[in-house]
């Protein structure tokens, strides 16, 4: 039968042309955009673009309301199921609210009245209440424990009495802390404790020795032999600072050690868990929280992950969990678009979730815990991943069946494999942390064992002990260093090992990877997050129960970052140390009646071997890492030779930022200390480069400085600037080395040189070419305006939000307010948190909607701009 179209839809008018663009945007045929065109202008209300929508809520069996203002609403929020059908063609068919897993279309049900996708499985609530620190102090803890055991002495009588109405089953200790008494562990003393504390033992000797030889020929080195106050300072900061370096030095040869020999009885995987199927109750999340990330890139990552996880065949055992934190409303958006397109693409519906948290609270470890209180309870396992993680579904199957075979395993952490980057700067660092990372990582395993370190993704927990043991109660105390904890997985390892539950590095294991920061600057801006979080953390290193080694853990992270300030006040006494003995006339007689006078000496050449035996400790360690890959194989850094050259220039320009770091990281330290806040902004996850204005603004101060202290040494004694030109001449080439590091031209000349090329980009794993595939293949995602007036894109956006049709008065009052101001004043008009505000409430997003593509005088020109720039929807197929 032919359909005529009427009059009305003949004229040219503004309402007319509309509701023709509008059928433009919809995948429609031809055939239906003539039919929908009737029967919307049979109605003849005036508003062809309204009288649509309430053919669209009839066509899905809604009710569109009456005509007028409150009509067109309520049309345009009715229409949202055909608007979905059309986008979805086979979600119409599907009742299942929960969706089918691996569906290629969401299942669309309701949710109060209005329809709804499940972006989220359904709730199980379970609790995860973070338990007070208690007493930090360890003399008022013993006070308080001293008087605690007075009141459990109660006379006969009491005694008695208490026996007479003693419940059949004890209650809760009355103390948190008794809490720490018993473990529901399997293991919680942990097999490798007698060999953890010889290793320990024998690391703590060796440091100590080394320490005291290096602290003796330094106190031979200075004038008065350490006898003065100034030198006697100096000499203390020494011996700090190279136990320090100690430390580190003994760590690289312990895994130099472990890694030739190829192997260690206790590394986790050491018993193969083979190919074993995984129990069907062993089901694992894998969880990314994100905050205003490149949506792009996350999304890319995320699909390489989840297609190689479908080709191992173990898919079934895993569900994914988009957790975001992101307060920015055209990133809100995107990843809305991102994720519906990623479910679309790979079938993931009902086996991929998506979670925007409209509270946020915590900040990561917030965001971790809103899941496991959510639906921590359906899983048995949670695997972390950062906003830049790729793992492999080897890997994921792997850390799973590891964890069944090790049943007292809390946490296993992966060593993850900087690649992706392109930057001159980042290839260093992605060079560095895969040439020398294997080292420290094997000898941090071979001294913590069962008390390893956690950095927060890349890892697999077991949710039960995690829920129950590993909740962050805040900081007590006020200032800078109280209150929420930044950085939670060094606290969250302790927690889990104090519960009894062991925390391991499986650093051999393959198939996990991140990014590096893009350049020097990017870099040290999340340094100055984790440095206020490790000074927080310091706080709990004398909380009852700590394991020894997380102690430890705590210390080092204090000193990773307390080191800087402490280098720079050596060598401001240094420095003061050599003006002091120019300006001033030495003292040959510094007591009453000394008979003989004390000269002062200087023994360059005894410098110059300390010097020397310095700089091999701090350079043994990487030219052993070189050694290493050179007798194994360095094919995958292109040749033995390209490696050793390598690693010179590695070398020399770490030698270049050191200064560079060491001033900014005692800016970062004196800043926590002083109440400076740090800040929470997510690192870029693109090569992003340097400006020379930003390096003038950011380095320019320490250009000067090494040019002032060069000079004042230059002054004092001529024949010392060229033990200061290391640091000095480091600080005044500071501004051009940092914005040339950052050049992605540089970075990708020195590859096509073979220099610094690692495995992962000599035979790139099929998953990095994949997430680079992916995120190259990515459209443009939209945002907030592109919610507001694409027709499917709004009507997923609504669908997906929680509809809130009952408030107060004055509520809807202000909701409606901010419609008007929205449609009137143009998008630019409004903040995040008002964009967010129409996006979580989809009767507002659809009113919204509705309003802009009415045509009326009052919609602002920046929506009517916004209408002209969509492209037409392809044809339904």
């Amino acid at each position: 039968m032919e359909l005529h179209i009427t009059p009305q839809l003949m004229q040219t008018s503004a309402a007319s042309q509309a509701l023709e663009d509008y059928l433009a945007r919809l995948p429609l045929s031809p055939e239906q955009r003539r039919e929908l065109a009737a029967r919307a202008g049979a109605i003849g209300s005036g508003d062809p673009v309204a009288d649509l929508h309430r053919v669209l809520a009839q066509a899905s069996g809604r009710d569109a309301g009456d005509t007028g203002p409150a009509g067109d609403a309520s049309a345009a929020q009715a229409s949202i199921d055909a608007r979905l059908a059309l986008l979805y063609p086979a979600a119409a068919e599907s009742t299942d609210v929960s969706g089918a897993p691996g569906a290629s279309a969401p299942a669309v049900g309701e949710d109060r009245g209005q329809p709804h996708i499940a972006v989220a499985p359904p709730l199980n609530r379970k609790s995860m209440v973070p338990r007070p620190w208690g007493e930090l102090n360890p003399f008022a803890r013993w006070v308080e424990e001293e008087n605690r055991r007075l009141e459990r002495r109660p006379s006969r009588w009491r005694r008695k009495k208490a026996k007479a109405v003693e419940p059949e089953h004890p209650a809760e200790p009355h103390y948190v802390e008794d809490h720490l008494d018993k473990s529901d562990a399997p293991d919680p003393k942990g097999h490798w404790q007698r060999t953890g504390n010889l290793r320990r033992i024998t690391l703590l000797v060796l440091m100590v020795l080394q320490t005291s030889m290096a602290t003796y020929f330094m106190s031979d080195v200075l004038p008065y032999h350490g006898t003065k106050p100034l030198e006697m300072l100096v000499l203390g900061l020494f011996a700090l600072l190279f136990l320090w370096v100690s430390a580190g030095f003994w760590t690289a040869m312990t895994g130099f050690l472990v890694l030739m020999r190829g192997d260690d009885e206790y590394l986790i995987s050491h018993e193969k868990a083979g190919n074993k199927d995984i129990a069907p109750d062993a089901r694992t999340a894998i969880v990314m929280p994100i905050c205003n990330e490149d949506v792009a890139r996350v999304f890319a990552g995320l699909r390489a992950t989840y297609e190689s996880l479908e080709r191992t065949g173990q898919l079934e055992h895993f569900d994914f969990f988009i957790l975001s934190d992101s307060g920015e409303a055209d990133i809100c958006a995107a990843e809305t678009a991102a994720w519906a397109a990623l479910c679309r693409e790979t079938g993931g519906f009902g086996r991929i979730f998506y979670r925007h948290r409209r509270r946020r609270v915590k900040r990561k470890s917030g965001n971790l815990d809103d899941f496991c209180r959510r639906w921590g309870a359906d899983y048995r396992y949670m695997v972390v991943l950062d906003a830049d993680s790729v793992m492999t579904g080897e890997c994921l199957t792997k850390l799973t069946r590891l964890m069944e075979e090790h049943p007292g395993a809390g946490i296993i952490q992966t060593a993850p494999r900087a690649a992706g980057r392109d930057t001159l700067y980042a290839r260093i660092q992605q060079f560095s942390t895969r040439v020398y990372g294997p080292l420290f990582t094997a000898g941090l395993h071979y001294w913590q064992l069962g008390e390893s370190h956690f950095w927060g993704h890349n890892a697999i927990i077991r949710l039960k002990p995690f829920m129950k043991h590993c909740a962050l109660a805040p900081l007590p105390g006020r200032g800078n260093l109280s209150g929420p904890i930044m950085s939670h997985d060094f606290v969250e390892a302790s927690l889990m090992r104090r519960a009894g539950w062991s925390v391991w590095i499986a650093y051999d294991l393959d198939g996990s990877y991140e990014e590096m920061p893009p350049n020097l600057l990017d870099e040290l801006s999340r340094d100055r997050r984790w440095c206020q979080g490790n000074l927080m953390n310091f706080k709990l290193f004398l909380a009852r129960g700590m394991h020894v080694v997380h102690r430890a853990v705590f210390v080092t992270g204090v000193m990773a970052y307390v080191s800087a300030p402490l280098w720079a006040l050596f060598l401001l006494l240094s420095t003061v140390l050599l003006a002091a003995h120019t300006l001033i006339d030495p003292q040959y007689f510094t007591s009453p009646r000394q008979l003989f006078p004390i000269w002062p000496e200087w023994h360059p050449e005894k410098a110059l071997a300390l010097v020397s035996a310095t700089a091999t400790i701090l350079f043994l360690p990487k030219i052993l890492a070189v050694l290493l890959f050179a007798v194994k194989g360095a094919r995958g850094f292109g040749g033995a030779l390209a490696l050793f050259v390598s690693m010179v220039i590695e070398l020399l320009f770490s030698m270049a930022l050191a200064p560079v770091r060491m001033l900014f990281h005692t800016r970062f330290v004196l800043g926590a200390f002083l109440g400076w806040n740090a800040g929470w902004k997510s690192p870029p996850r693109a090569d992003n480069e340097t400006g020379w204005g930003e390096a003038m603004r950011r380095h320019g101060w320490h250009s000067l400085l090494g040019v002032v202290w060069g000079a004042a040494v230059y002054w004092l004694n001529p024949s010392f600037i060229w033990w200061l030109i290391p640091i000095a001449g480091s600080l005044a080439v500071s501004v051009p080395v940092s914005v040339l590091s950052s050049r992605v031209t540089f970075g990708r000349g020195f590859r096509r040189a073979g220099l610094f090329k690692i495995p992962e980009e000599t035979t790139p794993p099929f998953e990095l070419l994949e997430t680079v595939r992916h995120f190259n293949e990515t459209p443009a995602l939209p945002g907030f305006v592109e919610a507001v007036v694409d027709p499917s894109f709004n009507a997923l956006v609504c669908a997906t939000a929680h509809a809130h049709p009952a408030v107060p008065q004055l509520t809807q009052h202000l909701r409606e307010k901010l419609v008007r101001t929205a449609l009137k004043d143009g998008p630019d008009a409004l903040n995040d948190k008002q964009k967010n505000s129409l996006l979580e409430e989809p009767g507002l997003l659809s009113q919204l909607h509705q309003a802009v593509w009415s045509g009326a005088p009052e919609v602002h020109a920046d929506w009517r701009a916004a209408l002209g720039q969509l492209p037409p929807q392809a044809l339904a197929a």
